[in-house]
């Protein structure tokens, strides 16, 4: 039985509430909340990854912090971050083996940034990936709209051809998935 564990990207108060703000914030939260409660119940690490840039996310301030809205406690795993990408220079992959992870749930912001490559990582590691279609969120862009950004990701993420596959559904299917599998 695979061994799961939710990964919450970037969900931080200067990025989530702005300005501007991020597309279907609140709706993405209550998703997020929903699935960081599904993962205490069936025992899952919950892990939070916050990105720190001196000049636009500094360590410890009210942009930096995770959106006070979220389900967060002190016994889940907090990882900081530099690039886009959660794997990279961080102690995730580390601590995911320390706990025998070999599946993730991720969700959080942004879509076409730390979403996008910190999913395509986790699949070429070899993870088996559930993007929670309606747990991540980005930003309108000069060039396309965060609807869009979102719909066109969630198409890709679907082909990609990599070591671990890699689902894209909404998190209803995913716990409509999840009792069934408890069911057999």
């Amino acid at each position: 039985m695979p061994r799961v564990a939710l990964l919450v990207i970037d969900f931080q108060h200067g990025l989530i509430v702005g300005p501007p703000a991020a597309h279907q914030a609140d709706a993405t939260l209550a998703v997020l909340n929903a699935a960081i409660g599904t993962a205490r119940a069936q025992g899952w690490p919950v892990v939070f990854a916050r990105h720190e840039d001196a000049d636009e996310l500094p360590r410890d301030s009210a942009k930096w912090a995770l959106h006070s809205g979220l389900d967060a406690r002190s016994g889940d795993l907090y990882i900081a971050k530099t690039a886009c990408d959660s794997f990279l220079d961080t102690p995730l992959q580390a601590e995911l083996a320390a706990r025998q992870v070999d599946s993730l749930w991720i969700g959080g912001y942004a879509t076409e940034f730390c979403i996008d490559t910190s999913v395509r990582s986790a699949a070429a590691r070899g993870y088996r990936v559930t993007v929670l279609e309606d747990g991540h969120t980005t930003q309108d862009r000069p060039h396309l709209s965060a609807g869009s950004i979102r719909m066109y990701h969630a198409w890709v993420w679907a082909r990609l051809s990599a070591p671990g596959p890699v689902t894209v559904q909404p998190l209803q299917r995913c716990l409509a998935a999840l009792a069934s599998s408890a069911g057999k």
